[in-house]
């Protein structure tokens, strides 16, 4: 007898604002990869799994995920129980008789936990896994302790929670307030629950810190790095001008630079090494220079991108040290405003940006002033 489908709705409509980092949690990178992308791996290694419908924040037309062909991508409502009502909506048309309905601020799912959570609506209409709470229970107020909880029979909740598809929708429609999951509603609705053991690394990423936990746990348990160091080179041929852009300041000179973008060698320098100290390629790589929309850019937009990637992998720029290479122009009239200029855009005191210059002593393409090159090194530390 041919089992009956089950589908994955993936709850990714929240904005995160509580994990930090600027970006919703879901979007966010952890062990090298956004957090949604190691939760839908494992949905799609599962082989009880069939369609999957991603749930995304309202008005998100530009999502991460789009352009996957085998995900179903609604839009979500203003609560956790308006998203998952429009994700079993979007699964009408799917034959899916069952539905596991999962965070994607999860991203340590494990595929034996999906499949025993699947495996448990083989014989009741609703199951979740959960663990059970083993440490003292305390009520408070402010910071003073005014109370100990009794522990017996209560669970810390995890998904994915699996219902009988019809069972859950028809129990959403019918729930009004606030829920804290959809176990609560299904009990609302009159259905059991059956609880299956969960596991400690499903965990949910809720605050900053649990960024570091979820990528040791995702990265087979090897540490997350405490500073990560990275270096950039760049170089730029003279061309006819009057002026060149170093840093983000404007130098007079009797000639410009050549580039795809604004040529900014001191900037391209900086955000490369950005990029290396989180092994995130380089500025080719995400700005790719066949891409005729990066004509003539202002390298402002390079840099920014690779300060955001910065708090994405959940780390900060500690320091800043950059070296322009070149006979001229003369570096030392500007870098005051260089240095305070970069440091601006990276939200950074001015004592944390370094710009300084060097010479080759008239030796090399720059000494023979065909151009000029920078180096730089980034050093960040984890946030």
């Amino acid at each position: 007898m041919t089992a009956p489908l089950t589908a994955a709705l993936i709850v990714a409509a929240g904005r995160g604002i509580r994990a930090g980092g600027g970006l919703a949690k879901q979007w966010q990178t952890v062990a090298g990869r956004p957090v949604i992308d190691w939760t839908l791996d494992a949905f799609r290694a599962a082989p009880s799994i069939g369609p999957i419908v991603v749930v995304l924040p309202q008005g998100d037309t530009e999502s991460r995920v789009t352009g996957q062909a085998d995900l179903i991508l609604t839009e979500g409502g203003a609560t956790r129980a308006a998203s998952v009502a429009a994700g079993l909506a979007a699964l009408e048309g799917t034959r899916a008789a069952r539905v596991l309905i999962h965070d994607a601020a999860r991203p340590c799912i494990s595929v034996a936990l999906i499949e025993a959570v699947a495996k448990a609506l083989d014989t009741h209409p609703a199951a979740a896994p959960a663990l059970p709470v083993t440490d003292a229970l305390w009520t408070g107020k402010g910071a003073t302790v005014t109370g100990v909880q009794d522990r017996t029979g209560l669970y810390a909740a995890q998904t994915p929670q699996g219902f009988a598809l019809d069972a859950i929708r028809a129990a959403h429609s019918q729930y009004t307030g606030q829920a804290a999951d959809d176990v609560e509603v299904a009990r609302a609705a009159g259905m059991e629950v059956a609880i299956v053991p969960g596991e400690s690394d499903n965990m949910k990423i809720t605050r900053p810190e649990d960024f570091a936990r979820a990528e040791r746990i995702l990265a087979g348990g090897v540490d997350v790095p405490p500073m990560r160091l990275g270096n950039g080179f760049d170089v730029h041929r003279f061309a006819p001008g009057d002026h060149v852009i170093l840093c983000g300041v404007k130098v007079p000179h009797d000639r410009t630079l050549s580039g795809h973008s604004d040529a900014d060698v001191g900037m391209h320098a900086v955000t490369d090494a950005i990029y290396g100290a989180l092994a995130d390629g380089d500025i080719g790589r995400h700005f790719p220079p066949s891409d005729p929309q990066w004509k003539d850019a202002d390298s402002a937009i390079f840099l920014k991108h690779a300060v955001a990637r910065v708090a994405e992998h959940g780390y900060r720029i500690a320091n800043i040290d950059c070296t322009l290479i070149c006979e001229q122009p003369k570096i030392g009239p500007h870098a005051a405003a260089m240095q305070e200029a970069m440091a601006g855009l990276m939200d950074l005191p001015p004592s944390a940006v370094s710009i300084k210059a060097t010479t080759t002593e008239r030796l090399g393409f720059t000494g023979r002033g065909e151009g000029i090159a920078a180096q730089a090194t980034a050093l960040l530390v984890r946030a």
